[in-house]
């Protein structure tokens, strides 16, 4: 026994000497830092699951656990009272392993540039530039979309060049062509004409689109009386814009007047929380938070909600997240009493709710997306599978098998590994199924199953290729291939879930199957897409294998059937014309030439080939 497991024992011997009472416990590291706190409704349950089998821990827990040397803990009346105090606690201490979020939220600043040539543009504080600041603004996310907004309605250019310097100088970019840039650079607009755009910006800015309208409205009016016809078209054109802009923001609408939208995602050891803020049923502010490391998403949504709302006075009525919270119930009246007005937690599955934690969700998958390399689709598709599939969190590494044989011949299995959501071909692997007689998939399976976890031990120090385990295992077939093979995970003493893919009549991929049932899948769903795409992959990389056995096997048998051919010589000819075609079509002294067959031999050969040759 180690001394980390010694000390382990000795800590998880004391936590089982607490009392079953609420209370917060605080975790210190060697020098006496407190490295985590948190809280619990029965202090001795909680504690000592810690120092027992870290099977069911994250990462995240396996790390803190290493590095604690002591604990301790205070005792509390109630579970909420825990849950105030650890709230506290934390804000005071801010431990490593506890969910910190930087509260960055600063204000943010509209800035028109000096100069006859202005340019709008978003600020974060303001600088001493001679350029004119309109702010502050709360929200630094709505500023950048109303700043996008007003550039692309009123036709304002966004490059790098310089007025009146590059007028007249290379051509417009492709903004001018899609309308959304006047382009100075042609020349084909005045300098007056370009400040009155970037003032009418700025009025939409400052005043709301309402007011701009009413006031672009009277103008474009105005020009038509007075004959000017192409100012007016202008000004239509404004008004056209407008019009557009907000029929996309009415999109991003809710019935209910405030409220939080929180939704998150979790992949290649990083989670990412997604906060959509909306006043007046409209969406105006929108939050982005990483967090190192994954968990159980229960868990881990149930820690940011502490963390968040301890940053924020502002707390809405109404939270609504993307799935269930760890201690939702508690988490609501604490916010109740933080807010001095009821707030309510929900989680919903259908409507407009449940449209806007999956929009909120999507936003997530693409920011994590961004961070890690992946696209929105791939980081949607793996977090939504492991919902779908009841996994702790995305899978990053995927294996996925299949057997092909004819009526029992040639049997073999393909292997398919996908990581990220990505094929990972360099990591795709066959066999020649070796112990099973006849046609019997389930045998095969096991077989394969059993020789890629021996591949396993061999190779493990490498963690590459055989030396790594899958966090997913999917078998092309139903569920009497993973009632097949579940017992071989078992007794090797891996938990690596196992699921099959089930097809339809016409071959197509309808359902996930689990040990003694089936998962229904949504053809609509970014899962259904994923996973149909495996199983493809893994029937079209078996069954190319199975072909390509098929082929050798028929042309050894055409060359092993010529006296003084045998497997040796079949293979050395096979080497030098690659076809059983090329063969035939080469000429005797060819085929004496050829490494390791000798003149009669060729002579036979040849003569297999063309019979009309023997009375020469």
């Amino acid at each position: 026994m180690t001394e980390f497991e010694k000390h382990k024992k000795e800590l998880r011997a004391r936590a089982m000497k607490l009392p079953l009472h609420p209370g917060v416990y605080l975790m210190h590291d060697k020098s006496g830092k407190i490295i985590y706190i948190g809280k619990a409704k029965a202090l001795k349950n909680r504690v000592s699951q810690y120092f027992g089998s870290d099977k069911n821990h994250d990462e995240k827990v396996r790390q803190m656990v290493a590095h604690v040397d002591w604990f301790e803990y205070i005792l509390t009346d109630s579970e909420f009272e825990a849950l105030v105090l650890e709230c506290s606690l934390i804000k005071q201490h801010t431990p490593k392993y506890n969910i910190l979020l930087k509260d960055d939220k600063g204000y943010s600043y509209i800035r028109v540039s000096k100069g006859p040539w202005p340019r709008i543009s978003e600020a974060k504080q303001i600088a001493d530039d001679g350029a004119e600041y309109i702010g502050p603004y709360v929200s630094g996310w709505s500023v950048k979309q109303s700043v996008e907004a007003a550039q692309k309605i009123f036709r304002l250019p966004t490059c790098n060049r310089v007025f009146p310097r590059d007028i007249g100088k290379g051509r417009p970019c492709l903004n001018y062509y899609i309308k959304q840039c006047c382009a100075p650079c042609r020349g084909k607009i005045s300098e007056e004409e370009y400040r009155e755009a970037v003032q009418d910006a700025i009025n939409f800015l400052r005043g709301g689109s309402a007011e701009s309208v009413r006031e672009l409205t009277r103008r474009m009016e105005e020009a038509a009386e007075k004959l000017e016809f192409e100012r007016a078209a202008r000004i239509r054109d404004y008004l056209a814009a407008i019009k557009k802009t907000a029929e996309r923001q009415k999109v991003v609408c809710s019935k209910i007047p405030e409220q939080d939208v929180i939704a998150m995602t979790q992949g290649s050891g990083k989670t990412c929380f997604q906060v959509f803020r909306f006043e007046n049923g409209r969406l105006t502010d929108r939050e982005t938070f990483f967090i190192n490391g994954t968990g159980m998403p229960k868990a881990v949504r149930g820690e940011f909600l502490e963390r968040y709302y301890s940053m924020r006075d502002r707390i809405p009525p109404r939270v609504t997240l993307d799935g269930p919270a760890e201690g939702q119930e508690l988490l609501s009246r604490w916010l109740s009493e933080k807010a001095g007005r009821k707030v309510t937690i929900t989680v919903p599955q259908k409507g407009e709710q449940a449209k806007l934690a999956d929009m909120c969700r999507n936003n997530a998958a693409e920011q994590l997306a961004q961070a890690t390399g992946r696209t929105g689709r791939e980081a949607s598709a793996l977090d939504e599978l492991a919902r779908l599939l009841g996994l702790p969190e995305p899978p990053a590494y995927i294996e996925s098998y299949d057997i092909s044989n004819l009526a029992g011949e040639e049997n073999v299995a393909g292997m398919v590994v996908f990581e990220n959501g990505r094929p990972l071909r360099s990591a795709y692997r066959r066999f020649k199924i070796k112990t099973v007689v006849g046609q019997d998939d389930y045998a095969s399976m096991r077989e394969v199953i059993s020789r890629r976890l021996e591949e396993y031990e061999k190779n493990k120090d490498s963690g590459e290729g055989f030396g790594r385990l899958p966090d997913l295992i999917l078998l092309d077939g139903g569920k009497g291939h993973v009632a097949a093979v579940q017992p071989i995970l078992d007794a090797a003493g891996y938990n690596i879930p196992l699921f099959g893919m089930v097809k339809d009549d016409r071959h197509r991929t309808r359902a996930i199957a689990k040990n003694g049932g089936e998962i229904a899948i949504n053809s609509n769903r970014s899962a259904f897409t994923l996973i149909s795409t495996i199983q493809d992959e893994v029937h079209r990389f078996a069954i190319g294998y199975h072909r390509q056995l098929r082929k050798k096997s028929t042309i050894s048998s055409t060359l092993l059937s010529i006296e003084g051919v045998g497997p040796v010589r079949a293979k050395a000819l096979l080497k030098r014309f690659r076809t059983v075609a090329a063969i035939g079509d080469a000429d005797l002294q060819e085929l004496i030439e050829t490494p390791g067959i000798t003149e009669p031999a060729a002579r036979n050969i040849y003569n297999y080939f063309h019979p009309e040759s023997k009375d020469d």
